[in-house]
């Protein structure tokens, strides 16, 4: 081999291992929250426990995830993205070895609670390393990579969950998070350098936080790109909290076929990533934004004539909910990289703070969408109908009045130097 190539082979390697750290890092969050959905039923019945109860194992994690966030972002601003990662993950490991074991359904709140905590700083950090290697174009596409990967890993989890609930049973199918817990920490420990070059020491003085905090929430860049990914995320999010209602309850399907309904769906979120990248090749990150506004946007209207004219057709189906559904996850393949990238992206010495933000933001967005969502499910396939209409309009009139209008950022340059190249 010519020694001329082997910078540039170093280069491609190093950026793979990132690209596959990052994908297990980010696909921590399907793990956690989809993998067990299989096994609620099985799981509420084992301990005794009530609805309210069983529901409070998904929304006591989603709400420690986004306040934690607030915590391990100015944390990993002045100590580094290594430490921070590393603790997250050993957490997320314990927390996922006591929900395996927890003797009662109080006992699994509280370890699914510190699962969101440990998710948190994870997740935060992993979008902050996108920052500290890459200029904003070149992070969207490797922000892209690492979300294709993240789709994969989607695909598997509700069946696989399913599987092992049905075969082994619900402790067994929580067991595998510490597996994916080990794997992700042993790659992370042997591979991970230190990403972040500059420390903040000031980091956590609380003076220093407001500040922080006002800069970041006052940019109009954060502030686009932010509305887009939390509305998207969102239409996302309502379809999650519904589609078991619409499909096992209104529809009569098995968990079988709503299983494969759920890879569908990843499937085309996988297909959406992919047309980020394609797209940042030949237009700006704003150009591409705009363009899947218009997809999310044709998702939300078609999904609103499918549920109110549609229903009350004979040829209506679960393939009419699925449709306009596929469409919108198209868009968010899109929007998510584009914008998790662009929300850190003015912020090099602030990375953390910002991710950690935009990562609140998101889990706030969603609550109060579960939230609206409790209390109006009338008629579940409206609800989804409803939520989904909005958040699309949403997505639409910020890419477009939003992200369209911003400054273009400076051209991608290839960080020859990662933190993935022990």
């Amino acid at each position: 081999m010519s020694t001329a190539l082997l910078p540039a082979v170093a280069v491609h390697r190093s950026q793979t291992m990132t690209v596959l750290s990052l994908a297990l890092l980010l696909g921590l969050q399907p793990v956690t929250t989809d993998l067990y959905l299989p096994a609620l039923p099985a799981m509420t019945q084992g301990f005794s426990a009530n609805m309210v109860q069983a529901q409070l194992t998904l929304t006591a994690l989603l709400l420690a995830f986004g306040i934690s966030q607030l915590f391990w972002g100015p944390l990993s601003d002045k100590w580094g993205r290594r430490p921070v990662l590393l603790w997250g993950i050993l957490i997320y490991g314990a927390s996922a070895v006591a929900c395996a074991l927890a003797p009662s359904i109080e006992a699994l709140i509280a370890a699914r609670t510190l699962q969101g905590i440990a998710m948190g700083a994870c997740i935060m950090a992993a979008r902050a390393v996108v920052r500290d290697l890459y200029e904003p174009v070149q992070g969207a596409k490797v922000m892209s990579q690492a979300l294709s990967g993240l789709g994969i890993i989607a695909c598997t989890c509700v069946p696989l969950g399913g599987f092992l609930t049905d075969l082994l049973g619900w402790r067994w199918a929580l067991s595998s998070l510490v597996i994916f817990a080990v794997v992700t920490g042993l790659l992370i420990f042997f591979n991970f350098e230190e990403s972040l070059q500059q420390r903040n020491p000031q980091a956590l003085q609380f003076k220093n936080l407001l500040s922080s905090a006002k800069i970041i929430l006052r940019n109009p860049t954060f502030q686009a790109y932010n509305g887009l990914s939390s509305a998207s995320f969102a239409g996302l999010f309502t379809f999650l909290a519904t589609s078991a209602f619409v499909f096992t309850q209104s529809m009569g399907l098995s968990k079988t076929v709503y299983g494969l309904l759920m890879v569908s769906m990843s499937l085309s979120y996988i297909l959406g990533t992919f047309c980020c990248r394609w797209l940042l090749l030949r237009i700006s990150v704003q150009q591409c934004v705009a363009a899947a506004g218009l997809v999310s946007l044709l998702a939300g209207v078609l999904m609103l004539f499918m549920a109110y004219w549609g229903a009350t057709q004979a040829w209506f189906g679960a393939w009419a909910v699925m449709l306009p559904m596929n469409i919108f996850l198209l868009g968010h393949g899109v929007h998510q990289p584009c914008g998790h990238s662009g929300c850190i992206a003015p912020f090099p010495e602030m990375a953390g703070s910002a991710s950690a933000l935009n990562g609140f933001t998101m889990m706030v967005v969603a609550f109060g969408i579960g939230t609206w969502i409790g209390t109006h499910m009338t008629n579940p396939l409206q609800t989804l109908a409803q939520g989904l209409g909005l958040t699309a309009t949403c997505v639409a009139l910020i890419a477009w009045f939003g992200v369209r209008n911003l400054p273009s950022p400076s051209q991608p340059k290839l960080t020859e130097q990662s933190a993935l190249s022990k």
